[in-house]
């Protein structure tokens, strides 16, 4: 069984996951799967980022 995953209450991320898919179309699916996919790849560079500015500081304070 697949784990759900939920979004914090009044998030912008809760009101995509709250959208009835069902009354898009095929053109407006892949759009959203393009934007969404450009969105995970900002929010996974500033992961790294943030990871980087720790690490950095980790290694200061050794």
């Amino acid at each position: 069984m697949e784990e759900e995953i939920t979004a914090p209450k009044d998030s912008a991320l809760a009101d995509l996951q709250k959208q009835d898919l069902s009354l898009q179309g095929v053109d407006e699916l892949s759009a959203r799967i393009v934007l969404l996919e450009a969105e995970i790849a900002r929010a996974r560079a500033m992961l790294e980022s943030k990871k980087g500015s720790r690490d950095d500081a980790e290694a200061l304070f050794k």
